[in-house]
This record gives C-alpha cells, sequence and structure tokens, in this order.
C-alpha cells in the first residue's frame, strides 16, 4: 500500500527521544516525495512518507525538527545503533586514504573482516564469501550447496525450503519463498527445489502438544509421496525466524530436520540475513535450536551501516568453486570492509549480544502485559532478544485485520515511533541493540496508546 500525501495535524510531542512539531506528514516535505514517484520505481515505496535527514543511536531525525524512536534499525541493519563513532571513524580513516574500491584485488579490512568472522563464530564456519545484498547471499548458498551435490551425483541439485519464508527477490530467493503470486513473472517453476509447510500455531492441531520429531516425518513424508527422491536432495534452506511475523520454528522440529540432514549429507543452511549478529539474543538465531549449521546467509546487521553481506560455511563447501569462478564487483570494497569490521568489534566490545537478550526481556513481558489488556486483537506475539512482531486480528476472530494495524502503525508514527509496516496483519519491531531501556520502554508505552486509540476509533475500545 501507498500511504497519502496529505499532511494532518497531530499532536505535539516533546521527550528526550521524540519531537513532533509538525503536520505529518510535513507539508514542506511533499514535493520531494512527488518527485521520488515522478522519477523512481514504485516498487520502492510504501513506507511512511518521512524525509531521514540524521540519525543517531537509536532516534531519527527529519530535516523540520522532528525526531522519533527507532524501532527499525532500518529494517534490522543499524545493530550497533545509528552512526556509531567507531563505524564512521573506520570510514573515514578508509575515505582519507583514500581507497573506495578494489574490485577482487587485495585489501586489508577485506582480509581483517574475513578472519574476524571466522575467528568470533561456530568452529564449523571455515571460511566467508563476502558480497553486496542478502539475496547475494542467498543465492550463493544455493549454488554451493547444489556444487556440494553435484560432486555426489550430477543429478543431486535439490532443494528443501518453506513456503512464505523469505530470502529475497532475485531468482534463486523467490523459487526458494515458493509462492507462485510472488515468482510468477519468472515463467517456470524450478522442479528441483521443494516446499515445506510452516508448522504455524494455527495450521498444526494440538500445536502445544505436537510430537515434532513425528510432524517432520510426516512432513518429509509429504515430500516423498510428491515423488519427492530424497537421495537427490543436496540442501535444506531455512530462514532462521520467519521475517514477516518473526516466528521461531518450534525446536524439537528443527532438531529432527537437522539429524535428518546429518543422516543423508544433506547440507543445512541457516539464512540469518535479518536475525544475525545479535538481533535474537544470540550471535546468530539458529544457536536457540540446540543444532549446527553448515552455512548462514549474512546481511543487514553485519556493518550496521554500508552495504555488506556473506556466506560462511567448512572449507570443504566454500572452496569448491574454482580460482576466479565466483565472485561480485562491490563484493568485500574496503569501504564495506571497514565499516563491518568496526561493527563486528563494537558487537563484541559492548556486549551486544547479551544485551539484546537482556533488553529481550524487557520487550517480550511488556508485550505479554499489552497482549493481556488487547487480547481479542493482538492474538499473537513472536520473537527473541531485539525483534518481535504482533499479530491483529478482527476481534473475537481467526481473520487477520491488516487494516488495523496500519492504522496502529500510523498512529505510532504520528507519535513518534517508527515500526516496520509490513502491509499485513502484523508489526514488526527490532530496534537497535544498543537502545538504552527508557527509550525501549518508552516505545512500547507509545505502541500501547496507538493500539489503546486504533481500537476506540473502531469502536472496541476496552
Amino acid at each position: 500500500m501507498s500511504f497519502k500525501l496529505n499532511p494532518i495535524e497531530v499532536k505535539p510531542v516533546s521527550t528526550k527521544y521524540r519531537t513532533i512539531k509538525t503536520k505529518l506528514p510535513v507539508p514542506e516535505s511533499i514535493p520531494l516525495f512527488e518527485e521520488m514517484g515522478k522519477y523512481e520505481s514504485r516498487s520502492m515505496h510504501g513506507q511512511y512518507p518521512i524525509i531521514w535527514d540524521s540519525a543517531s543511536g537509536c532516534v531519527v531525525a527529519d530535516p523540520y525538527g522532528n525526531r522519533w524512536i527507532d524501532f527499525t534499525s532500518t529494517i534490522f541493519v543499524a545493530n550497533a545503533g545509528h552512526g556509531h563513532p567507531e563505524i564512521i571513524k573506520a570510514i573515514k580513516e578508509q575515505l582519507e586514504k583514500p581507497l573506495l574500491h578494489t574490485y577482487a584485488f587485495c585489501n586489508r579490512p577485506r582480509v581483517e573482516l574475513a578472519k574476524k568472522l571466522v575467528k568470533m563464530t561456530p568452529k564449523q564456519f571455515e571460511k566467508a564469501y563476502l558480497v553486496s545484498a542478502g539475496t547475494e547471499a542467498t543465492e550463493t548458498a544455493l549454488k554451493l550447496m547444489r556444487l556440494y551435490g553435484r560432486q555426489k551425483d550430477p543429478k543431486r541439485v535439490g532443494v528443501i525450503s518453506f513456503t512464505g519464508s523469505m530470502h529475497g527477490r532475485t531468482m534463486g530467493a523467490e523459487f526458494l519463498k515458493g509462492v507462485p503470486s510472488s515468482s510468477e513473472w519468472i515463467g517456470h517453476d524450478d522442479p528441483n527445489i521443494h516446499h515445506l509447510q510452516i508448522p504455524y500455531p494455527w495450521t498444526v492441531k494440538n500445536f502445544k502438544d505436537a510430537d515434532w520429531e513425528r510432524k517432520f516425518e510426516e512432513d518429509i513424508n509429504s515430500l516423498i509421496a510428491k515423488k519427492v527422491d530424497i537421495k537427490k536432495i543436496c540442501g535444506f534452506m531455512v530462514e532462521s525466524y520467519i521475517g514477516w511475523s518473526a516466528y521461531f520454528f518450534p525446536k524439537a522440529y528443527i532438531q529432527a530436520l537437522a539429524k535428518f540432514a546429518k543422516m543423508n549429507d544433506i547440507l543445512l543452511t541457516f539464512d540469518e540475513i535479518q536475525s544475525g549478529f545479535g538481533r535474537t539474543g544470540k550471535l546468530f538465531a539458529f544457536e536457540h535450536y540446540g543444532v549446527d549449521a553448515d552455512m548462514v546467509c549474512m546481511g543487514k546487521g553485519m556493518s550496521s551501516s554500508l552495504p555488506l553481506a556473506g556466506v560462511l560455511g567448512p572449507k570443504k563447501v566454500m572452496d569448491i568453486p574454482g580460482v576466479g569462478s565466483m565472485s561480485s564487483t562491490h563484493s568485500s570494497n574496503p569501504l564495506s570492509s571497514a565499516a563491518g569490521l568496526a561493527n563486528l568489534n563494537i558487537i563484541e566490545n559492548e556486549n551486544l549480544v547479551a544485551e539484546s537478550a537482556r533488553k529481550g526481556k524487557i520487550l517480550h513481558d511488556r508485550l505479554g502485559e499489552i497482549q493481556k489488556k488487547y487480547n481479542s486483537r493482538l492474538k499473537y506475539f513472536f520473537g527473541n532478544g531485539l525483534v518481535a512482531a504482533i499479530l491483529l486480528f478482527k476481534p473475537g476472530t481467526d481473520e487477520p485485520d491488516g487494516a488495523f494495524a496500519t492504522d496502529v502503525f500510523e498512529r505510532a508514527t504520528h507519535k513518534g515511533l517508527l515500526m516496520v509496516h509490513t502491509g499485513r496483519e502484523s508489526i514488526k519491531i527490532g530496534p537497535p541493540l544498543s537502545i538504552p531501556d527508557e527509550a525501549l520502554l518508552e516505545g512500547l508505552d507509545v505502541l500501547e496508546e496507538a493500539i489503546a486509540e486504533a481500537e476506540k476509533a473502531a469502536g472496541n475500545s476496552n
């Protein structure tokens, strides 16, 4: 959806972290949005019309004196916080050399970043492959899994993923998503990519008491019944939590999947592009499941700033492509690499993984309180650490209410709180891991106010 460019009067706000002093959208900003609409593809649009002018820590400011508490981290990029001084320092030092680009030629930040990634992550990750965007990482992992499978059997190129998971917007990523309306532009299916259904609470009978090992076996058997040859499967691609809902799989389900993968020499790859680098209270979200990963796809919070992504895995997989056979023009450029290295040092030095876990308890406890007050609307909230999503429904029904979610989102924005607008029944929350406790709690109070006002406007006030 697109938000209307009609400025309206909103209540002024003035706190330590929030300032709202103009109509919203700001009248003076409208010409810029109209120009953007004239010259830029509309596919890039859909968030509330705010002009970001500066951002520091957990606060985003426009050029007109308004400030918002940021619960988006620019969609989970700014894990270390916006404009962290150490990241800015690293970028400035690289600019002043000057050295901005090296293609595949060696530069020191690139080497130091790859080394740091290997040293700070689980021991099975022996080598890194660096790129610029998360969807590149997904495509890389897909290619590596298939190359690994073909070493054993030229026809062993099958990959299993989950319908509705998000792995990017390029062709392989769309095939992995398994949603026809999203990939029909391709004109054909990939017959070697197969899909299981995500075991949501509303799709599994007796969810709380389910035998998850048996459920996984049933899911695999459903593929076999469709003539899928397990001996031709080379990899699983699992989104560590489901992006739109911050939903984590049942732990025992993923444990059964990992056991099956190991028994059948199938590579297990977790897509950590949105969930990695402390976002969920662990360095990688797959660690919540108590399993090992063969590969992880990384991005977003990997740099807290500039475009940077990649894949980690064992030598036996990462070194399958020959010298010079797999590269990307801007991958591991010195500017992004310097920013990424500074970010990883910040995550360690400021103990941000543990801070995410601690603050995550504050976040989820408060969401639990809000749910108790609005349980006819807020039927579910999911997440771990400093990521969460609330799912909103029509009162007393199982019918998702995307319009109500948009109303809550817009009201919160008018009060000085930015969240992630998904365009459906969920609103996602993901502040920087460095957010002060008082700012986190203030933002959650604003969320509750927005829900209460939206309920009242809908005629359903408590």
